[in-house]
Formats: structure tokens, C-alpha cells, sequence
């Protein structure tokens, strides 16, 4: 700033009221991270303002509460501010919300986040299901073209449980059966050849053809080919879908048969799985949100700690591929 315009700005604090004066002060302070999280968080209620409790946008300022905007909605007289009906509704340290975010984009670990932002690791933990509430639901609506299937298994994991259903295992552990059993949660996952992916936790042990009929009619086209490995599960599947099927026959070695193949959707789970590493054991109940996070990585659907923070409270439409 030119000296002459700084003077020109100390001048005009003689017509702030007492109010103006102390946010202005609070600013100075250094509040500002925090001023530019509610500033966004305030910029995206405005764009869809209306009363969580009757729906109406007829509502009007009611003060300040908690460092937000409050609004009385004129209808029914109930008061709300931006985060009410959000995952981020009654959270505090508003301040670190947007470091947060950028701890997420880093798939950095609960106890990594907070050291870096010097709160308890039951306040990051909190926060990254929080956060990853309404993003992770951020999925194509449908495959096109050639689609490609396979199922991958982790080990199941009652992780944070108070009572277990099993004796307890050391991190990461292994499974006490060979092969695949009822200690494994399968993952279906389904990628067409532009890279849009669709997962669903399908349950413990084997996959089944009633498991792929619950999951994958909705979300690919009529018209789809699907391309799979040799489990029967699919097969059975497709005939009875009505769905053009090829299998790759990976036991005998052939792995490409033309346009035929499934490396795209194994190359997307051998990056899961070195990702999921990093959390040494996932609870299986917080697959779907995890699956979501990396969903969100993988493709850069969101980029920025400011777009995550959008994403949490539902500022996220124009992520929607169809």
C-alpha cells in the first residue's frame, strides 16, 4: 500500500462505530484464517439460504452467533446460521478448518493432522469423517462404453469397537483362515475407460452374483461391456442382467484379449491398497467414507483445501459427472 493511500485508510477508522472498531481489531489480531473459513462457509449459505426446519428462504439477519451469521426464519420462526443441517454443524476451531482440509488432501493420519495443528487426536479423528461426509458421496451417476470389474479383500476390522466379536488381533494383523473367508471384506470395484470409478463394500467372504445384482444395475449402461476376470460370480451376473460380458482368463496368463483387459481397474487397486497402508488398518464400518476420500484423491475431483471445505457443506454440483 502507497503511503498516501494508507493514510487515506487511517483517516476513515474515525467513522467506524465502536463494533467496526473491535472486528477490525480481531482482525489484527490475527483471526484472519478463521475469517476466511467463515467467509466461505457464509458465501455458500448465501447462495442457497433457506430454513432447515420448513425449507423457506424467507428469513432475515438475527445477529451473530459463534462467530456466524444468524438467521430468524420468518415462516416458522426457527433460527439457523450456514453450518446448521452440515456435518460441520457445532464443530469449533473454526480457525483451522482450512489447514484441516489441506491435512486431508495429504492423507495425512489422525495422529500427523494433529500434531500439525496442535489438537487431540480424537478432535482430527472427529473431523475427518466429518468432512468427508458429503464428499465422498461425489460419484458418477453412470459407467459407459467398456466397464471394467474386479473385487479386491481386506482384512476385516472391528478397529475402535468396545466389545469384539472375535479375540482381539495386533495392528494390521492377518487372517487366521487361508484364502478368502469371512475375516475379509470384499470391494467391488468398476471403472469404465474414461476413469470414472464406482466401489461398493458388498460384505464379508466371497462375491456373490446377488451382491453384483444390488450394486451395479443402477450405475452402468444397458448397452455396457463388461469386462471382468474368470469368477463365475460375474458371468452369472451378466447373463442374467442382460449385459454383454468378456472375461480375461488371468489364471492361464493372458491378461489383454483385444480391447479386453482389466488393468485399469487392478492398476486403481494396487493404489488403494498402498494408500490404505498408510492408516495400518481400516474399520470396516468407515470403508465407504475411506473408499470416498480416495475416490476424491485419485481423480482430483477436489484440489484445494478452500474446494473441500465447499464440498463439506454442500457446495459441490458442479463435481457431479454424468
Amino acid at each position: 500500500m502507497q503511503p498516501v493511500e494508507w493514510k487515506t485508510f487511517i483517516a476513515q477508522f474515525a467513522a467506524l462505530s465502536r463494533r467496526q472498531r473491535l472486528a477490525s481489531a480481531t482482525l489484527l489480531r490475527g483471526a484472519g484464517s478463521q475469517n476466511a473459513a467463515v467467509a466461505l462457509v457464509e458465501s455458500v449459505a448465501r447462495q442457497r439460504l433457506h430454513c432447515p426446519a420448513c425449507n423457506s428462504s424467507h428469513a432475515h439477519r438475527h445477529g451473530h452467533a459463534h462467530g456466524l451469521q444468524r438467521y430468524r426464519c420468518v415462516p416458522c420462526g426457527r433460527t439457523f446460521n450456514a453450518l446448521t443441517g452440515t456435518p460441520l454443524a457445532r464443530l469449533r476451531h473454526k480457525t483451522l478448518w482450512l489447514a484441516y482440509a489441506a491435512c486431508l488432501l495429504a492423507s495425512a493420519s489422525v495422529r500427523q493432522a494433529a500434531r500439525q495443528l496442535n489438537v487431540h487426536r480424537n478432535t482430527a479423528f472427529r473431523w475427518r469423517h466429518r468432512f468427508l461426509t458429503l464428499a465422498r458421496t461425489d460419484r458418477p451417476l453412470c459407467l459407459h462404453g467398456i466397464a471394467e470389474a474386479d473385487e479386491l479383500y481386506v482384512l476385516e476390522s472391528e478397529k475402535g469397537s468396545r466389545h469384539l466379536a472375535r479375540p482381539a488381533r495386533r495392528r494390521g494383523g492377518h487372517a487366521r483362515q487361508r484364502g478368502i473367508s469371512s475375516e475379509q471384506v470384499c470391494i467391488v470395484v468398476a471403472r469404465d475407460r474414461t476413469g470414472q470409478t464406482l466401489d461398493f463394500v458388498t460384505g464379508k467372504g466371497a462375491l456373490t452374483k446377488v451382491q453384483l445384482h444390488a450394486c451395479l444395475p443402477p450405475v452402468i449402461d444397458k448397452d455396457v461391456l463388461l469386462v471382468t476376470d474368470g469368477h463365475a460370480a460375474y458371468r452369472a451376473f451378466a447373463a442374467e442382467a442382460g449385459i454383454s460380458h468378456q472375461a480375461v482368463n488371468l489364471h492361464a496368463g493372458i491378461r489383454v484379449q483385444g480391447a479386453a483387459h482389466v488393468q485399469n481397474v487392478n492398476a486403481y487397486h494396487s493404489r488403494l491398497r498402498e494408500w490404505l497402508r498408510i492408516f495400518h488398518g481400516v474399520a470396516s464400518r468407515y470403508l465407504p467414507s475411506y473408499l470416498g476420500w480416495r475416490w476424491i484423491l485419485d481423480a482430483g475431483r477436489i484440489r484445494s483445501p478452500e474446494a473441500l471445505l465447499k464440498a463439506t457443506v454442500g457446495a459441490f454440483p458442479h463435481l457431479t459427472v454424468t
